[in-house]
């Protein structure tokens, strides 16, 4: 297989073009021919025109690529080696929800032949590939994994906004089946990634390998979001105490604020979902996610406070949000914490305006129902800076004060403005 696409004789195929699929599809393309396949046309469309819909990638990045970008799925019979690379979201309940990874495995499984490979990137659960996603390839072609397909893992780990670490410099780990597929996979991925595939030894290892990366980040939020709430009670700012701790050779630097996004604030409830099946309940785990769902309510209690203290009804109140998406210097507002405090603040019958320069103001009130304005307009009781973007990094206190009412309270939830501050009623993590 790996010969069959180094020659040109085999094609790739790559099934979701979001924030993964599309870098993974590209970057192959410069080798390799490559079906790039989405269910919506519109951005299909956006992608033929050399135009990133998720705006992470400039208009050169398309160029001499080899790709048919399309929406029909009889494309997809052109290619023998499948990447499938779609979202993993979790329901309102924080029940994993397969239904994006199942379709396309339905997808997949409608057009699979004798020696094709297939590839799954989506986050899962350890043993969900073999248990959940075989199955439907196999129902649907008649064909059976091992002895007719190849199948293997290979999470993704892209990082949205991050410019240093891209795919290609960083190490991807790579499964398969059996040893065959392990070889053809890890070979395959070797074209594009520079810095290197790691072999795991089965394909529940490399799902449970990156499934807690991000739990451990999580947890290790979870404890900074914990100790930001015992400090404020003893009106010490966290982001002074992890400084001075932080000049330690071994401590690890880790910071209080919201966790959302489609990474850290989803992946960790797919493991709490297949331990509690297999009868174990993951308390270290469901602790951390707890205390990082509930820092957004929060701080919009905490300014509720505040602003009452300020002699002020928080029915008469008006808040200005800055920064909606679930990151700085992106556009993607999925799962978004911020969105917690805005219904936390609306709740006390708070006037809430919210601003971002990255994020559509069409997607936030189609997600959302939320519409965000364009610009400050009047005079606020509290501004809470809520994501730094890199437009809001260099902003002066006089700016601040142009917004606010003469005892307004300026929140700052990533601690940026914390020694730049000096007239404000100032309030941090």
């Amino acid at each position: 297989m790996y010969q069959k696409i180094k020659n040109k004789q085999a094609k790739i195929s790559v099934i979701g073009l979001g924030y993964v699929g599309l870098p993974i599809a590209l970057e192959f393309a410069k080798q390799a021919k490559v079906v790039g396949f989405d269910i919506k046309p519109d951005r299909v469309e956006l992608m033929k025109k050399n135009i990133d819909p998720s705006k992470e990638l400039d208009s050169k990045d398309f160029e001499g690529c080899d790709i048919l970008f399309t929406a029909n799925v009889d494309d997809l019979e052109q290619a023998q080696f499948h990447i499938v690379a779609v979202p993993t979201p979790i329901d309102e309940h924080n029940q994993p929800d397969l239904g994006p990874v199942l379709a396309a495995s339905r997808t997949v499984g409608k057009i699979l032949k004798k020696g094709d490979y297939v590839v799954f990137e989506s986050t899962v659960y350890p043993g969900c590939t073999e248990e959940d996603c075989v199955p439907v390839l196999e129902e649907l072609s008649g064909l059976k994994m091992g002895l007719d397909f190849k199948v293997g893992f290979s999470p993704e780990r892209i990082n949205p906004g991050d410019k240093e670490h891209t795919l290609t410099t960083i190490t991807k780990v790579v499964s398969g089946n059996d040893a065959e597929a392990l070889h053809n996979i890890a070979h395959v991925y070797e074209m594009v990634i520079k810095a290197g595939v790691h072999r795991a030894p089965s394909i529940k290892v490399a799902e449970a390998a990156k499934i807690i990366e991000n739990t451990q980040r999580d947890v290790n939020i979870a404890l900074m979001n914990e100790l930001s709430l015992i400090f404020s009670r003893m009106g010490i700012n966290t982001y002074d105490v992890l400084e001075a701790a932080g000049t330690k050779w071994n401590f690890l630097k880790f910071f209080p604020g919201l966790v959302g996004g489609h990474c850290i604030g989803v992946d960790p409830y797919y493991l709490l979902y297949k331990a509690k099946e297999l009868g174990y309940h993951a308390k270290m785990i469901d602790s951390g996610r707890f205390v990082n769902d509930s820092m957004g309510g929060y701080v919009a209690k905490q300014v509720v406070k505040k602003i009452i203290k300020q002699d002020k009804n928080p029915r008469e109140a008006r808040v200005l949000i800055m920064g909606v998406t679930f990151k700085e210097d992106v556009s993607d507002i999925r799962n978004s914490k911020v969105v917690d405090i805005l219904r936390e603040l609306e709740s006390f019958s708070v006037g809430v305006d919210a601003i971002d320069p990255h994020a559509s103001i069409e997607e936030v009130q189609h997600e959302y129902g939320y519409k965000m304005v364009e610009h400050p307009c009047g005079i606020y009781d509290a501004i809470i800076l809520a994501v730094q973007h890199v437009e809001y990094k260099n902003l002066s206190e006089d700016y601040f004060k142009s917004l606010l009412s003469s005892s307004g309270l300026f929140v700052d939830l990533k601690g940026i403005y914390r020694c730049k501050i000096k007239e404000l009623n100032y309030w941090s993590l």
